[in-house]
């Protein structure tokens, strides 16, 4: 179809073979317009925009014959051979330059127009002829049926809008008339509003004075409850009422800045601190009834148990002390009669179904008689201290048994001092002719001392746990005294009556007599018994000097009636016998003494009689055995010898009775008695009749060597 067409033509002729083609040329048309559309791109928006127009614009009708009339068709066709390319060249071929002439775009546009072909065209190039013909044309009348469209649209909304003006006009016209009767009826309620206003203002004022004074009598008065439970007597005394009463207090205490004013006190605060005073003298005054009536129905019982309400009204009434003291009066009252009631059961009745069992019937045995009874006043104190301890809310100290209390310097302390002299106070006559009748009715000074002790131990005691000045611990400090005092009779009478004790001076025994033994069987009893209750922390000074009188008091006759028995033995028996007597006796008492460190002192006298004793002794020794060695007479006549008289002119030392005495005594170094002497075996002692026996032959040899130098001598001969 295109080889009829002018314009393909000459661009379809062949090029003979082996000839050079022309070269181009640079101002062909159809080049640059060839050139102009591959160069062109289609893929900005407003081509893409344009050439869609124009398809809409000319597409071919649905019957087919390809005519659109008034260019109105709708749709897209687009032969498959067809693309957009060329729809464009059609379209860039009418707006060529202006440079070309006119014949040569026609040319051109022939060519195109013949070049493709549109389905449904019934002459090849007719829908693109006719769009160069009438583009102008179409695009001015679909510009023209859009704008009447708009023109009738914006004319339904010009006419609706006419209608909402009327509306808004009229409503303006009601908002005209309503903000006139507004403005009429603000100004003739001008006055009733600002009345309104003051009004408002005045009951702000009067809600905030109102909560001011509702604060204000909530923090200085008390509500009618409250002076009710310190008033009303009906009401028991509670947890509540304390805190009522806490209220009043502290409503006294924030009052005192209503009277430290610099115009001085308010009336208000007067008032206040008068309407408190008198309610807290109402409430100590309840206090006090209420205690006193507690305190009458609590002391009938044994043991007592504080609890929170009570502890709490002790501490309050402490601030009226002089009630507090009228108070604690009656409570005195009652648990003196309620202990000395307990007491006089306890020794009488016993426990409860007969356990325990009554005190009395252990009187026979005197030291667990006085025992018991000093052990239930002990454990009663103990108990009423803890009891008072939980009234005054006072806690303990944690101290151990036995050890020393420490008493502070405090109200609830001498509160409690007093109430527990006093509560026990009536115990001390009972307890104190008991323990009197008691040591009094006793033989046995070991019995005495042990009650001696006793007592002693439980006044420590007493004055650890309720002071030296209370009026038990006096008590069981005169019963002490009087009891080492009758013990200290009672050793002084045996004492005595040792002394009296007749012996028999014929008796060839040389041991401790019998009254001796009994003697010192009772001393070690009682210094056992005194080394047994001696405080761990007590200095050996101190034992010493407690348990002094006693040794003197019972060591001292023992010791006289052994001196006065060796005399009495030296009358009728060898002066050998009194010598061995008195130190078997000594060594006697000083062996009982030695376990028992505190007895030093008497021990060491003991040592000096018995040295003394011994020296007596070794003497005696000494001379027997030089007679019986056959030199006595020879040293005695040196010793009694005239001035320088030599020794072989004295009669007992002639040279016969020289050989003589030295035969006997060579006779006497063979014999058994240089090992041991007949007459020391009854010394009880082997270490003195070893050291008599030993000291003795020192004694001997030193003669002999004094006796051979006399004789070697020449002025002897």
């Amino acid at each position: 179809m295109l080889s009829g067409s002018p314009l393909a033509s000459p661009s379809r002729q062949p090029i003979p073979s082996g000839s050079t083609s022309p070269p181009p040329q640079s101002h062909n048309p159809l080049s640059l317009r060839l050139y102009k559309v591959l160069a062109t791109n289609f893929d900005d928006e407003s081509t893409k925009e344009a050439l869609n127009t124009l398809a809409e614009l000319y597409a071919p009708s649905p019957t087919g014959n390809g005519h659109v009339p008034n260019g109105k068709g709708k749709g897209r066709a687009v032969n498959g051979d067809m693309n957009d390319d060329d729809n464009d060249d059609e379209l860039d071929i009418s707006e060529d330059d202006d440079d070309e002439g006119l014949g040569a775009r026609t040319e051109r546009r022939n060519r195109i127009a013949t070049s493709v072909v549109v389905p449904g065209e019934l002459v090849p190039g007719e829908t693109a002829a006719r769009a160069r013909k009438n583009l102008k044309r179409d695009v001015q009348t679909r510009l023209a049926e859009s704008s009447r469209m708009f023109l009738n649209a914006f004319a339904e909304v010009d006419k609706q809008l006419d209608t909402l003006q009327g509306h808004i006009d009229a409503m303006r016209t009601r908002c005209d008339d309503a903000q006139n009767q507004l403005a009429e009826t603000n100004e003739s309620c001008k006055s009733l509003l600002d009345r309104a206003g003051s009004l408002r203002e005045q009951r702000i004022e009067v809600t905030t004075k109102q909560s001011i004074i509702t604060l204000f009598l909530d923090r200085f008065t008390l509500t009618p409850d409250e002076a009710e439970l310190i008033e009303s007597r009906q009401v028991p005394v509670s947890q509540r009422f304390f805190s009522a009463m806490s209220k009043a207090e502290r409503i006294r205490e924030d009052c005192q800045v209503l009277m430290s004013g610099e115009e001085g006190p308010t009336q208000a605060g007067l008032d206040i601190m008068s309407a408190t005073s008198s309610c807290l003298e109402q409430a100590y005054e309840k206090i006090f009834r209420w205690c006193s009536f507690e305190f009458r129905q609590m002391g009938r019982d044994a043991h007592l148990e504080v609890d929170p309400i009570m502890r709490e009204a002790v501490r309050r009434l402490q601030q009226r002390p002089e009630l507090l003291n009228e108070a604690l009066t009656f409570l005195s009252q009652t648990r003196q009669s309620t202990l000395l009631s307990s007491f006089t059961d306890a020794l009488t009745r016993g426990g409860p179904n007969g356990l325990p069992r009554p005190i009395e019937l252990h009187a026979h045995d005197p030291l667990r008689y006085v025992g018991d009874m000093l052990a239930w006043v002990h454990q009663t104190i103990a108990g009423e201290r803890e009891f008072l301890e939980g009234l005054f809310g006072v806690r303990g100290d944690g101290r151990m048994v036995g050890s020393v209390r420490t008493f502070k310097e405090s109200a609830e302390e001498e509160y409690m001092s007093e109430l527990m002299d006093a509560a026990v106070g009536k115990l001390c006559t009972p307890l104190k002719v008991r323990i009197q009748q008691t040591v009094r009715s006793q033989e046995s000074s070991i019995t005495l001392y042990k009650i001696s002790n006793l007592l002693q131990f439980y006044s420590l005691t007493m004055k650890r746990t309720i002071g030296s000045g209370a009026t038990l611990s006096n008590t069981l400090n005169e019963m002490t005294e009087m009891s080492y005092q009758v013990f200290s009779e009672a050793i002084g009478a045996q004492g005595r009556i040792l002394l009296r004790t007749p012996l028999v001076p014929e008796d060839r025994e040389l041991s401790p007599p019998l009254p001796i033994l009994d003697h010192v069987q009772i001393l070690r009893e009682i210094t056992t018994v005194y080394e047994s209750s001696v405080a761990g922390d007590e200095s050996l000074e101190a034992q010493i000097s407690g348990f002094r009188d006693i040794l003197d008091k019972m060591l001292d006759p023992a010791i006289e009636m052994t001196l006065t028995a060796s005399e009495e033995k030296q009358r009728v028996r060898p002066a050998w016998d009194r010598a061995i007597f008195v130190l078997n006796t000594l060594s006697y008492l000083q062996a009982a003494l030695e376990p028992f460190a505190f007895t030093i002192e008497k021990q060491a006298v003991l040592q000096e009689l018995i040295d003394s004793r011994v020296a007596e002794l070794i003497n005696e020794h000494y001379g027997t055995i030089i007679m019986d060695t056959g030199l006595g007479d020879i040293i005695e006549a040196w010793k009694t010898r005239r001035g320088d008289e030599p020794l072989s002119r004295l009669p007992t030392a002639s040279s016969p009775r020289l050989q003589n005495a030295l035969h006997k005594f060579s006779l006497w170094l063979t014999s058994h008695i240089i090992d041991h002497s007949p007459r020391l075996a009854q010394l009880a002692v082997q270490t003195l009749s070893s050291r008599v026996h030993r000291q003795s032959l020192e004694r001997l040899v030193k003669t002999y060597q004094w006796f051979c130098d006399q004789v070697k001598k020449p002025e002897n001969r």
